[in-house]
């Protein structure tokens, strides 16, 4: 490429794909036909990298609870007072782990509403 400025060596990519659309969309469905499993692999080892990171933790907590049936306004917001909050609200027993000191998110399950951090003992108390 005989472009040094970033700006013009992206022109030119452009430029080029729109003038080569054809040809470079037969190479690349060739090449992934011929290496679906190194495809396959790849995205398997990025994906297990990726759930380790804090944006995948986040993506993954956040799917979780609208699975479940949660709904709020505002996930990434919750979401950071969830990480934030220490003590549930309502025995204030400090989040551990995964036993009775769990940290949940307790939400209406007619309405779907989110409404308190609590431990396990105290969410499964609440149904």
């Amino acid at each position: 490429m005989p472009y040094k400025d970033k700006e013009k060596l992206k022109e030119y990519n452009k430029e080029y794909y729109k003038n080569n659309k054809e040809e470079i969309i037969k190479k690349v469905g060739e090449y992934r036909e011929n290496n679906k499993q190194k495809i396959k692999e790849y995205k398997k080892e990025y994906q297990k990298e990726y759930n380790q990171t804090e944006k995948g933790i986040k993506v993954r907590t956040i799917r979780d609870w609208k699975r479940r049936g949660l709904i709020c306004d505002d996930y990434d917001e919750l979401y950071d007072k969830y990480i934030i909050a220490e003590n549930c609200e309502e025995c204030e027993v400090k989040f551990e782990g995964n036993g009775r000191n769990q940290r949940c998110m307790d939400h209406d399950h007619t309405t779907g509403l989110f409404r308190n951090f609590l431990c396990k003992r105290c969410n499964l108390k609440r149904r």
